[in-house]
C-alpha cells in the first residue's frame, strides 16, 4: 500500500499531527530523564512504527530499544529479551500502539517489575477515550473516541494490511 488515502479509510489523525506529537513526546521524555539513559520496550507488532519514529526524535539522552511480543491469549512472550538488555536498575518506557482495557499493559508492567528496574513508565500512541480516566499513561499521543478494532495505519493493521500508512484512520467497511 502507498501513503495515499484509501477510500475505505476515514482519516482520524494526520501524518503531520502524528509527527508533531512524536516530537512533543520526545521532548517530554528528554526533560524527564536528563542525564540518564532509557530502555524503550516496543510491544510488537503494532507499536514498531511509533517506537521507531519516537526513538529517532529523542536525541539528548541515550536510548536502548528492545521488544516484547504479546500472544493472542494475553501471555507475555519475550522476543530474545534476556539476551539483549538487562533491566535491573534501568529506566524503562513501555511503548504501545493503542491502550484499550489496559489488561495487556498490566501484564507487561508486572513482568517488568520483576526485573527490578529503576523506573517504569508507559507511552502509548493512542488511548481509547472510554478509559481515559481509568488508565494512567505517562506519555500519551492521542485519545480516540473509537471503540472497535478497525483503527489502522502507522503500524496498526487489520488482517495484516495498512501498517504502512503514515496516518491513522478507521476502516469503514468492517462490521
Amino acid at each position: 500500500m502507498s501513503g495515499k488515502m484509501d477510500e475505505n479509510i476515514k482519516l482520524i489523525i494526520s501524518e503531520g499531527d502524528i509527527e508533531k506529537r512524536c516530537i512533543e513526546l520526545a521532548t517530554e521524555i528528554e526533560n524527564d530523564y536528563k542525564g540518564e539513559e532509557i530502555v524503550i520496550i516496543c510491544v510488537l507488532n503494532g507499536s514498531a512504527v511509533f517506537t521507531a519514529d519516537l526513538s529517532r526524535k529523542i536525541s539528548k539522552i541515550p536510548v536502548f530499544i528492545d521488544f516484547f511480543y504479546i500472544s493472542d491469549i494475553g501471555e507475555v512472550k519475550v522476543a530474545d529479551f534476556e539476551k539483549q538488555i538487562p533491566l535491573n536498575s534501568k529506566n524503562i518506557i513501555v511503548v504501545e500502539d493503542v491502550v484499550d482495557t489496559g489488561e495487556t499493559l498490566c501484564r507487561i508492567t508486572e513482568y517488568m517489575k520483576k526485573q527490578n528496574p529503576k523506573s517504569i513508565k508507559v507511552c502509548s500512541l493512542l488511548r481509547k477515550a472510554k478509559h481515559s480516566n481509568e488508565l494512567n499513561i505517562d506519555y500519551l499521543g492521542f485519545d480516540i473516541d473509537i471503540d472497535d478494532f478497525n483503527v489502522v495505519g502507522f503500524g496498526m493493521d487489520f488482517n495484516g494490511k495498512y501498517r504502512d500508512l503514515p496516518y491513522i484512520g478507521v476502516l469503514m467497511d468492517v462490521i
